[in-house]
């Protein structure tokens, strides 16, 4: 499988090898056997016949201060993991963690995710932690459940003050690691219309925080009676979702 990164995410996708940082102690601490599974998966069918190794993969969601509601839809992880468990051969827990920033638990989880519609607040020391967190190999998924943008953006801004937000275009592997979005991140939510948006933050070239603004994409994750999105709208969310879990596995 080719591992991209990008120092310009413009620029076309760099070709197969080793990253030119070494792998850091955080993905060093994720189950081997998972990303070996993936790697089976997207690469060589023919490995699937292989016996699986019982290795775990979960996401977990942050715990925030703020007033914001974290925990908002709360089947949308379960529905995720089970989703992968389907169509991959990662094997997954059922059932999302909860960690705050400060948690040290926080560094045994390759990805994490983050949404709300109202304000966020992350204190010096979780900023820290997210920093250290995201340098070290981890991974952010965030998407704005509506209302929350101005605030995740003011809080971001605290833990990379030197970064800025860049809006990935269409030809980004995340969106051709899986399942084929040629058009970008799907919309999932109209909220205030306009076309789905979608932005990273990169560190040394790395993919290190996705963030999706005007779509929704995990509401579509959802229990269906939940927002009552149409099958085709939830499907294309979960696909989005299972790719972001790829890359984020595999860079």
């Amino acid at each position: 499988m080719a591992r991209h990164t990008q120092a310009d995410p413009a620029a076309p996708a760099r070709a197969a090898g080793k990253a030119t940082s070494p792998r850091n102690k955080l993905r060093g601490r994720f189950p081997a056997a998972a990303l070996v599974l993936l790697a089976a998966s997207l690469c060589a069918p023919a490995l699937q016949a292989q016996p699986q190794l019982k290795s775990e993969f979960t996401i977990a969601r942050i715990k925030y201060r703020g007033g914001g509601d974290w925990y908002s839809d709360p089947s949308i992880i379960p529905n995720l993991l089970r989703f992968l468990a389907q169509n991959t051969t990662i094997i997954t827990g059922k059932d999302e963690r909860q960690v705050e920033l400060t948690d040290h638990e926080l560094f045994a989880y390759p990805v994490v995710y983050l949404t709300g519609h109202g304000r966020i607040q992350f204190s010096p020391e979780e900023a820290q932690q997210l920093r250290l967190y995201l340098t070290s190999g981890g991974f952010l998924y965030a998407d704005d459940d509506y209302g929350m943008d101005k605030y995740f953006r003011e809080e971001m801004a605290k833990v990379f003050p030197e970064k800025k937000w860049v809006e990935l275009p269409f030809s980004h592997p995340i969106y051709h690691c899986h399942f084929e979005f040629s058009g970008g991140v799907p919309k999932t939510h109209e909220h205030d219309g306009g076309p789905p948006k979608a932005f990273g933050l990169f560190h040394e070239g790395r993919l290190i925080a996705y963030y999706t603004w005007n779509t929704n994409i995990s509401d579509g994750w959802a229990d269906p009676e939940v927002h009552g999105d149409p099958p085709e709208v939830r499907e294309q969310a979960l696909r989005m979702g299972a790719n972001i879990v790829v890359y984020a596995l595999l860079n």
